[in-house]
């Protein structure tokens, strides 16, 4: 039974008439400078596929990740196989040969415990000596989660794509961005938040949106990072009325990436005041990676001194050969990881990275100034840092394009990373030692991941799967990996990109909700305080999809206990003390290497 735990690389099987075309990581309208995952195709009914990760024996009846010591985990997407003709013949004749029932003898019979052995077909029924009925078994009810989202948008022009993170919330603003075509539109709970604006509108001509990301809620400025396909980047806070800035990138933009803490660095007004600036990357469709620091004043700084601050290029990272598919930082921002097209994925650590030695890099031309003034042209080229290869902290290879990263928010040197349809694992690493610490095959496509705040689960989406795979999200127990909250959608529309929202539904009347433009938005109608109590502590999951639509989904339980394998171990399945330990061990060892 080898299959339903590794994959067998083999040709792809004939095609059927009634078969799965190949599903394609590579999207419609790619720009010629992107080269897509190869196809694949799998078989219907089973789970033999020509690409994957594969597996071997522990000899303790378990499997392992091949090359690793990680424990490697099927997740129960699939549904059982069908009998054949031949076991649905064998059970008739099994059942005529015990004078049972044809529909229910053998499956009662066949496999039955020594309790249910004392049960005799009699009169039609099964009974026991003595008259006595059967007890009815105690059923073990699931986790309390609304399998359907408790409230959905309408997103037109919400762009159909895996390489778009078209999502950003802001705990600072309280606000949802959607990127919709070339347009920012943001959503609230309460029209009168912050007098906040409706969106973010581009002239006509301007290049689709790719990326979104808010600055770090320390920061207090809620500043949205928005990438376009052109290779712009502006840069803009709801609490203001217009963009701030606009920079020209060498190459079209694909992810952006917000520090989720803020850095002291030397004002570029003043280099004798120290101030809060904030730490962005940009990936482009070319592999690199541009390392940012911005300084946001206020209102109060801007009418003063007359500055609107700086936008300042630190670093530029080369790194991957195709495209950059995912960025996701640190809670501590000591590292950061990006996931490329090229099936790579680099671990960076921050301050290493800023000691580089200097070297020449592309220029990049920065307007500075309010939109629709004319600013003044600013050029950060010449000498900046340059990171090629050989100066990450870990290199791991996956088998498709890496779009879905996220760190463990209480244990920051835990890193779960998702592959795309080649993979379809969710693969678990130690960042200071580099070690692979589990891998959960998921039979899908990998698009975001997301860690809960306050227990040891993380949460999956997925976008291409198996025919038979009814799931878009899914939770799974750290260190344990097994699934504990399963949210199946019974259309075809598939889960694009997620984003955590750490407050549900208000209790207010949903007259006042703002909806995205051209088409009513539906479901506000269950504002209530039901929602309300189930995720005001866990918040809940705000999902882009396939079908033009965001949809939010209570994904945490109100009342949860602690998930099997959690107790009283460490964040990695053991002794915090034995893992900064061995960590420091590793360490040694590859500098004496």
């Amino acid at each position: 039974m080898l299959e339903q735990y590794a994959t067998i690389r083999t040709p792809p099987p004939a095609p059927r008439s009634f078969g799965l075309l190949a599903t394609r990581a590579n999207l419609a309208e790619r720009t010629p400078t992107r080269t897509g995952s190869a196809g694949v195709v799998w078989s219907v009914g089973g789970s033999i596929v020509t690409e994957g990760v594969a597996s071997v024996t522990n000899g303790r009846g378990g499997r392992v990740t091949s090359g690793t010591s990680a424990p490697h985990y099927i997740a129960d997407f699939l549904k059982t196989h069908l009998p054949s003709e031949e076991e649905v013949r064998h059970g008739k004749r099994l059942a005529i040969a015990l004078d049972a029932d044809a529909d229910v003898g053998a499956e009662r019979i066949v496999g039955a415990d020594d309790h249910e052995r004392q049960w005799s077909w009699q009169n039609g029924r099964w009974e026991r000596a003595g008259g006595i009925k059967p007890a009815p078994r105690a059923v073990v009810k699931d986790k309390a989660v609304p399998t359907i989202p408790f409230r959905v948008l309408d997103a037109p022009a919400l762009r159909d794509d895996y390489y778009c993170s078209l999502l950003a919330y802001s705990s600072t603003a309280e606000c949802l961005a959607v990127g919709l075509g070339p347009h920012v539109y943001l959503w609230s709970e309460s029209r009168s938040k912050n007098n906040l604006p409706d969106s973010l509108t581009a002239p006509p001509g301007t290049a689709h949106v790719t990326s979104l990301s808010f600055s770090s809620d320390g920061g207090g400025s809620a500043i949205l990072a928005i990438g376009r396909a052109d290779g712009r980047i502006t840069l803009w806070s709801p609490l203001d009325q217009d963009p701030r800035f606009d920079s020209n990138q060498p190459a079209p933009v694909s992810c952006v990436s917000f520090c989720p803490t803020t850095t002291e660095r030397s004002s570029l007004r003043d280099t004798q005041v120290n101030v809060a600036t904030e730490e962005l990357l940009v990936g482009d469709e070319l592999g690199c990676v541009y390392y940012y620091s911005v300084e946001w004043p206020d209102q109060a700084q801007r009418d003063l001194w007359d500055w609107h601050g700086s936008l300042t290029l630190l670093a530029r990272l080369t790194c991957h050969s195709q495209q950059i598919c995912g960025i996701a930082w640190a809670p501590d921002g000591d590292y950061f990881a990006t996931g490329g097209n090229d099936n790579q994925l680099f671990l960076f650590e921050s301050k290493k990275i800023l000691q580089t030695r200097p070297t020449s890099a592309p220029s990049v031309h920065v307007r500075n100034g309010t939109a629709g003034s004319s600013g003044t042209s600013i050029t950060a080229q010449g000498e900046v840092l340059g990171v090629s290869l050989g100066q990450q902290k870990h290199l791991f290879t996956l088998n498709a394009a890496v779009k879905a990263l996220a760190f463990a928010p209480w244990q920051p040197s835990l890193l779960a990373a998702g592959g795309g349809s080649n993979d379809r694992c969710v693969h678990f690493f130690h960042t200071r030692s580099g070690v692979t610490l589990a891998t959960i095959d998921c039979h899908a496509q990998v698009t975001s991941l997301v860690w809960s705040s306050g227990r040891k689960e993380i949460a999956a989406t997925f976008g291409f799967a198996q025919p038979e795979h009814p799931y878009r999200i899914a939770v799974f127990a750290w260190p344990g990996c097994g699934m504990v909250v399963g949210i199946p959608w019974w259309g075809e529309e598939r889960a694009l990109f997620a984003v955590p929202c750490p407050k549900g539904p208000s209790s207010q009347s949903s007259r006042g909700v703002r909806r995205f433009p051209g088409r009513a938005g539906r479901g506000d109608g269950e504002g209530q305080p039901w929602y309300q109590r189930r995720t005001s502590r866990e918040g809940c999951l705000v999902v882009a999809t396939s079908d033009a639509s965001i949809k939010f989904h209570e994904i945490w339980a109100e009342n949860r206990q602690p998930s099997k394998g959690e107790g009283a171990t460490g964040s990695l399945g053991g002794s915090q003390i034995l893992e900064a330990a061995c960590s420091s061990q590793v360490e040694q060892l590859g500098m004496l290497r």
